[in-house]
């Protein structure tokens, strides 16, 4: 049974409609990325993904017991976020805020998921560091792992790699592809269309014209070739 079930969805915000027609469907397992022309409505369709924002039109179901809380977040990083000065170990520890429900403090099964995230994305030797002390790269590790710990099921990444380096955009993509194969479900915002096709098992276009399919059906169609072309993808 799918996690997520869109079908003709209408999205906007104060009354105004950006997407219609929107139909897509995220499975167990999958590696949806979500691409388009900008102001095409990924950022819409992400606060919809979150819970924040309710659809104007359509059906929008959680699927195989799946809860729109049980949804980890990695959001797309801002100078204020990179300045934060809070400790690695409390940052990640953080994502266990959803799953803590009446209690007021951490429990001992809440810290050792942390720790065993930590260990996870290689960052335990940090957890007594301030964040802001750490590369950019580091920085994504902390928030992977503090994603985490929110769910074990679904990951909803913003521009996971903006602002990296090549070398480390790298070693993100081959982690996140990791916990993909591991079992996690992956969702993924992104304007790297080279990426999208390479590690992707599902596309979702939006813009002038959406498309949903699998990456072979999406590199085949009219609407991908045309868009990887301006991309320099093919």
């Amino acid at each position: 049974m799918a996690y997520i079930t869109a079908n003709e969805l209408v999205l906007g915000y104060d009354g105004k409609e950006i997407l219609e027609g929107l139909s897509f469907e995220v499975n167990p397992g999958d590696y949806l990325c979500i691409v388009g022309e900008n102001g095409s409505g990924k950022s819409t369709l992400m606060k919809t993904l979150l819970g924040l924002n309710n659809p104007m039109g359509g059906k929008f179901e959680w699927g195989d017991g799946l809860k729109k809380t049980q949804i980890g977040y990695l959001p797309q990083q801002t100078i204020v976020q990179r300045d934060f000065p809070a400790s690695v170990g409390e940052i990640v520890l953080s994502g266990c805020q959803g799953r803590m429900g009446l209690r007021p403090f951490y429990s001992k099964s809440d810290r050792a998921l942390a720790d065993k995230n930590m260990e996870l994305m290689e960052i335990k030797e940090f957890e007594k560091n301030c964040y802001r002390e750490l590369s950019g790269g580091q920085q994504q590790r902390v928030l992977l792992a503090r994603a985490l710990c929110a769910t074990e099921k679904v990951l909803l990444l913003d521009e996971p790699v903006s602002g990296l380096d090549p070398k480390v955009t790298a070693g993100m993509y081959d982690l996140i592809e990791k916990l993909n194969k591991s079992g996690i479900t992956i969702i993924m915002i992104s304007h790297d269309i080279i990426a999208a096709v390479k590690y992707a098992t599902h596309i979702l276009h939006l813009g002038g014209e959406i498309y949903f399919g699998t990456k072979e059906e999406y590199i085949a169609s009219s609407v991908g070739k045309r868009f990887l072309s301006l991309e320099g993808g093919m």
